[in-house]
């Protein structure tokens, strides 16, 4: 038994669920000095202890002996520090080893397409190089893409839909070294889902972009890095050509509803259609303030204000819905290494992180609705 990382993995695992080592105690059905003891490595703890830890934490007992392999090629930055960053790199870390472990199982490796544009982006504008990127996945110059999550797969990016109760925290990626590529996005139910596809594009643009920056030791933000890769996403999501094809198309509506036509049409915030106006300058910095009185004045109800794309979006007039954002190559690899007998269900529901029971509900539905 390997104390050390036993206490860590307790102790990750236990902040994650923020709960108090008396919590954690009381939940387990043991007394406050066992918590205290094994999280500062003080004596070996009895198997039926750690069982008993493992239920109230909800996690495999295995997970909790297991050593988190280190991640080294990470892009993980946060407009302000976060308690949870440790927790959110073990969880990644995890999810990556079963996600190439499956795709080793089942031969089911794709290659990332995009690595060959990384030298062409770089002699290039930022538009451009969103256009580059949308042409080698075979998007059009006018294609909204309704699908992000499976053009990112499509590329070779794997994706992880990760709920954190931050306001600091949209994304980060990974590069190839850690198994990588891949985009981890904040799914947590404050952010729109407008917001969650920016971000999964956002992660893109530094993978495309800025290669060389990803260093795990790094946390703080490079200001002019997260504009370019701001920029990269808005053109990625919706390309100058089919941009002026619906806003010119919309000119006989009222300034609000065009904006919110053009919004729906490409699955981003108003405020990146905002953006692109104002990048054209088309309007000036005011357009913030006046489309706000425009909104409450035809809706007769606030708008959240807080320019794109920083901030929360609670509010987002006229959403998305979830199944928008959506990811399912990691668990339809999980369904046919089952099907296919190269897992058992109970290593199924330790991948998906779900319980045996609630395994074997998704395995029926899976029957059952073929």
């Amino acid at each position: 038994m390997n104390l050390n990382t036993l206490a860590q993995n307790v102790r990750r695992a236990r902040t994650s669920k923020k709960l108090s080592q008396k919590a954690l105690a009381e939940a387990a059905g043991i007394s406050l000095p066992s918590v205290k003891n094994l999280e500062n490595q003080k004596c070996e703890p009895r198997m039926a202890t750690v069982q008993s830890i493992a239920g109230a934490l909800e996690v495999p007992l295995k997970d909790l002996f297991a050593p988190v392999r280190e991640l080294k090629t990470v892009r993980f930055r946060s407009s302000r520090r976060m308690q949870t960053r440790e927790n959110i790199l073990a969880d990644v870390s995890r999810w990556l080893e079963d996600f190439n472990a499956l795709e080793g199982l089942l031969e089911a490796r794709i290659s990332f397409k995009l690595k060959g544009v990384r030298s062409r982006c770089s002699r290039v504008n930022l538009a451009e190089s969103a256009h580059f990127c949308r042409k080698s996945l075979g998007r059009s110059e006018t294609e909204p893409i309704h699908d992000a999550c499976g053009l990112l797969e499509h590329a070779g990016i794997k994706v992880l839909p990760l709920s954190t109760a931050s306001d600091g925290f949209f994304g980060l990626s990974l590069g190839e070294e850690d198994g990588g590529p891949a985009v981890v996005v904040n799914v947590y139910e404050r952010i729109s889902v407008e917001r969650q596809i920016f971000s999964a594009a956002h992660e893109l643009g530094h993978l495309v972009l800025h290669p060389n920056a990803y260093d795990v030791r790094q946390s703080e933000e490079n200001e002019q890095e997260e504009a370019e890769a701001n920029f990269f996403a808005g053109h990625f999501l919706m390309p100058e050509s089919g941009f002026w094809k619906e806003w010119n198309e919309a000119a006989g509506l009222h300034g609000v509803d065009r904006v919110f036509k053009v919004k729906r049409i490409f699955r981003v915030s108003y405020k990146t259609v905002l953006a692109r106006l104002l990048e054209h300058e088309i309007v000036d910095k005011s357009i913030w303030a006046k489309f706000n009185t425009a909104y409450q004045k035809r809706f007769r109800r606030k708008l959240p204000f807080k320019e794109e794309p920083m901030g929360l979006e609670p509010a987002e007039p006229f959403g998305i819905h979830r199944f928008d954002f959506y990811e399912d190559r990691f668990s339809r690899l999980t369904r046919r290494a089952v099907e296919e007998g190269k897992i058992s269900l109970g290593r199924g529901a330790e991948i998906l992180r779900i319980g045996v029971g609630e395994m074997r509900e998704l395995l029926s539905s899976w029957e059952a609705i073929l």
